[in-house]
């Protein structure tokens, strides 16, 4: 089933077999599409939306100068452009960061289901809000935490995703992202992402080496990273311990030392 992914993890199980037969009978067209390839262009008309099957996409926006910063980034199962549906077009790129295979759906057929379907157009709504949770916690993530702590907490981010779908395991995961990229999505400069791999490294809390991340502290490295699963909205049967809390002080939101933003982090 070409849909199987979609909402794994996060309420699959609230679609029923009719429902998931709808979905799976509405794929327009499957592509395979090669790495750093555009799909669609900030400001231009939009009439499918794309559910991303293998392989891993992003969304980005540009400054004046074409400095690139991503704003999301899409696993198996991810909805990745789902909002274009009733909004017709984007306030940015999409593109793909390694292969990957899409389904697309025709808006056309959205409109239907939504008419047809009240459920189902509820569990589709659903995964837009999911995106929205990430957005939130990608802004505390950005504006909160220092240059260690933004990789840290993208690392246990994408790993807590890509388990819910079966894609990672162990602590290790496969991420077609270059220490560019990751700058891009940390908002810091290549030469800082590299110093901070080498320190996580050092402190034996995560690896990042041709395109594959290990993950050797996963506390550890979530105490860095301030993250806490919650914002995904996960419904495994076991939910997932807490692996950092965060504390409200007096003075705001309590982090790790040296883990906060500060002047000289970007």
């Amino acid at each position: 089933m070409l849909t199987e992914k979609f909402l794994l993890g996060r309420g699959r199980e609230d679609l029923s077999a009719q429902e998931k037969q709808i979905l799976e009978d509405s794929v327009a067209e499957v592509r395979s599409l090669p790495p750093r390839h555009r799909l669609v262009r900030a400001g231009q008309p939009v009439q499918t939306s794309t559910l991303l099957l293998e392989g891993f996409i992003c969304r980005y926006m540009d400054d004046r100068d074409g400095l690139r910063q991503l704003v999301a980034v899409h696993i198996p199962g991810d909805f990745v452009d789902l909002h274009a549906f009733p909004m017709k077009r984007l306030d940015h790129d999409v593109a793909t960061l390694g292969p990957v295979k899409v389904a697309t759906f025709d808006h056309a057929t959205l409109k239907t289901i939504t008419e047809r379907h009240p459920h189902l157009t509820q569990r589709l709504w659903f995964s837009t809000l999911l995106d929205a949770a990430m957005h939130r916690e990608w802004i505390f993530r950005m504006g909160r935490l220092g240059a260690e702590g933004r990789v840290a907490h993208l690392f246990c981010e994408i790993y807590a995703r890509l388990a819910m779908v079966g894609l990672a395991k162990d602590g290790c995961y496969t991420l077609p992202m270059t220490q560019p990229d990751l700058a891009e999505a940390c908002g810091i400069t290549g030469v800082h992402v590299n110093r901070v791999l080498r320190l996580l490294r050092e402190r034996k809390l995560v690896t990042f080496r041709a395109n594959t991340v290990e993950i050797m502290d996963p506390a550890g490295l979530a105490s860095v990273g301030e993250f806490h699963p919650d914002y995904l909205y996960g419904t495994s049967a076991t939910p997932p311990e807490p692996l950092h809390e965060r504390q409200v002080e007096a003075g705001g939101r309590a982090g790790r030392s040296g883990g906060r933003a500060g002047a000289g982090d970007a």
